[in-house]
């Protein structure tokens, strides 16, 4: 069994090793050369190979395989709003997560301002299971690579969490949780927040 846990990871990494160097054969295209409300469809492009581990609930090679694509610089970019604003894309969820913010998706969302949007997770962990993302991500992929610029938007995702916990009947008992890197099984590289309740949480986490 472990031998075969090995044997997919390291396949999975040999896979994304290869595509970063697919991805560095061929250069972006020129910005002013693309049309912005339209952009070429292998820009928007997910990376199938991470979708289909995620999606057999193998998360710690989906988080190692997202993390060797986050570090390649993922020239990969998706238009948001309406602005000529490009940001690079991760991972097929991180794409689900801009269409998510663009509205372009349906979601149930749950609390929303100009700065963050929080809306339910698809697999949820408890009985009340909130994601809440900054709108822009602004090289926001991880906390670990968190700047002095991003410290207002990281204080507003806290107190987003505590507004949803509210809003869900939580605020009594709830959990914030933030994944960082593949070690934590992070395998969206767009910064969230985890909000959880709604049932007797146990400590340690695992």
């Amino acid at each position: 069994m472990a031998s075969t846990a090995a044997l997919t990871t390291s396949s999975l990494l040999r896979r994304s090793r290869a595509l970063r160097g697919h991805v560095f054969r061929k250069p972006l295209p020129n910005p002013s050369s693309i049309n912005l409300a339209r952009p070429p469809p292998a820009l928007l492009r997910p990376r199938r190979f991470m979708c289909r581990n995620a999606a057999s609930g193998n998360e710690e090679a989906a988080a190692k395989a997202a993390a060797e694509i986050a570090d390649t610089g993922a020239p990969t970019m998706y238009k948001m709003d309406t602005v000529p604003c490009w940001i690079e894309i991760t991972s097929c969820r991180g794409l689900i997560f801009d269409k998510i913010i663009a509205k372009e998706i349906p979601s149930t969302i749950v609390y929303e301002d100009d700065k963050v949007l929080a809306f339910r997770d698809i697999n949820p962990q408890a009985p009340v299971h909130i994601l809440v993302i900054p709108k822009i991500r602004d090289g926001l992929t991880q906390l670990g690579k968190a700047e002095p610029r991003h410290a207002e938007v990281l204080g507003h995702l806290l107190f987003a969490a505590k507004l949803v916990a509210e809003k869900e009947g939580i605020v009594d008992g709830f959990r914030v949780v933030i994944n960082n890197g593949p070690e934590a099984c992070q395998s969206v590289y767009h910064l969230h927040l985890h909000v959880l309740g709604g049932r007797q949480l146990k400590w340690p986490p695992g």
